[in-house]
């Protein structure tokens, strides 16, 4: 497929991607749009920054009737500000199509929220706390759903969310279509989707995302203590682009965001005990390049979509390598030049090995040799010129009893 008109999507939809300068589909808008408008379920697989949204978007709203005022497609995910980037993709296929999209999520009073139903939103994009709520009160009702869609679905089946997103697959009727996307589908998430999805289509542009993305990343061990004074440097030789450093739990995000601000970086924090509003103001200042630098926790980072994020740093390890996988999507995005830099302190190995384990590959790795060497380094320039230690020496173990002589 090489253009959108050899869908036959209804002209309003056409007219849409044409006002949003959109004309050639990627990758995995190709792979999947024909299954999904044909009513497939399909589990949905492509790097961060390839256009997921818009492929399970558009199949979405050409189900829905805009007649009917009643809920008919559900789209969850793991953060609020996803939820609102994902609605405003859908806002902008349905200006034309007298659909209305509403947002659920907490943080925000549900008054608004509850009056978007009640008016007849066709639409729903939400968080699974607050649309479970809704279920609950009787507020939504599932029983006209056509389509129910998990945005970054490895998130969502995980512990923390899975509970909450069953209540509602189950709530949902047996007869609709559902669709799973993310950037990475463990075997475990497969296995979960097989009692929600009949027979579904598999469609994997990036088997391997790691390795498809254009964002090169070289991981450097730095002295024990010394994290804080390379990020310094690495902040001190910072170019235009935007900078993304990751934390691991929301108190070490606010601390180390505290720490650089009294060091006079511009700096903001996104972790998940801020407020809604605080929340979108963080967002707004990132997005605007009024602070060039944000510090976030894995989960408040789902939803940041910034295509000029330059770098992303590493600052603490991540459990697992999907979500090193997921950190590293968030530059390089749609094509765009990007670098990814992970900081190593003497006490990391062991569970950097677990993350390569799970990403699949080794992930070049040096001495720090200085900011300015680190950002001009490549991966293929770490592994010409680090020394590859020897293999080791084969281990003798003997067995049976030794005879006497």
């Amino acid at each position: 497929m090489n253009t959108f008109d050899e869908l036959r999507l209804h002209p309003a939809t056409l007219d849409a991607l044409a006002r949003m300068d959109i004309t050639t589909p990627t990758p995995i808008q190709a792979a999947a749009l024909e299954p999904l408008l044909a009513g497939r379920d399909v589990i949905g697989q492509a790097r961060t920054g390839s256009g997921k949204t818009l492929a399970f978007g558009i199949p979405l709203i050409e189900r829905v009737d805009p007649r009917r005022r009643a809920v008919q497609a559900l789209v969850l995910t793991p953060t609020r500000e996803l939820a609102v980037q994902v609605a405003g993709v859908l806002d902008g296929l349905t200006a034309k199509r007298r659909l209305e999209v509403a947002m659920l999520f907490g943080g925000r009073a549900s008054g608004p929220q509850r009056r978007a139903l009640e008016r007849g939103a066709q639409v729903v994009v939400g968080t699974p706390g607050r649309v479970l709520d809704f279920i609950r009160q009787g507020v939504l009702r599932m029983d006209g759903l056509r389509v129910l869609v998990l945005d970054e679905a490895d998130e969502m089946l995980d512990r923390g969310f899975a509970p909450d997103v069953t209540r509602i697959l189950e709530a949902a009727p047996r007869e609709r279509q559902t669709a799973l996307f993310s950037a990475t589908v463990p075997s475990w998430v497969r296995g979960t989707s097989q009692r929600f999805l009949k027979d579904p289509l598999h469609v994997s542009v990036d088997p391997r995302p790691e390795d498809s993305a254009t964002v090169p990343h070289v991981a450097f061990d730095v002295p024990a203590g010394g994290k804080m004074r390379a990020l310094c440097e690495l902040l001190d030789q910072r170019g235009e682009g935007s900078i993304l450093v990751f934390g691991r739990t929301k108190h070490g995000v606010r601390k180390l965001a505290r720490q650089l601000t009294e060091s006079g970086y511009p700096v903001a924090a996104l972790q998940g005990n801020l407020s809604q509003p605080q929340r979108d103001k963080v967002m707004h200042r990132f997005r605007t390049g009024q602070v060039k630098i944000l510090v976030a926790t894995n989960v408040a980072a789902r939803g940041i979509d910034i295509d000029d994020i330059s770098h992303v740093i590493n600052y603490e390890l991540p459990e697992t390598g999907a979500l090193l996988t997921h950190r590293v999507g968030r530059t390089g995005r749609m094509g765009r030049e990007g670098q990814a830099i992970t900081l190593l302190s003497p006490t990391d190995g062991l569970k950097w090995h677990d993350i390569e384990k799970g990403v699949g590959r080794r992930i070049p790795r040096a001495p720090w040799p200085g900011a300015k060497a680190a950002l001009e380094a490549t991966p293929e320039s770490v592994v010409a010129n680090v020394p590859q230690r020897p293999p080791p020496r084969p281990r003798v173990v003997f067995s049976g009893r030794r005879r006497r002589r």
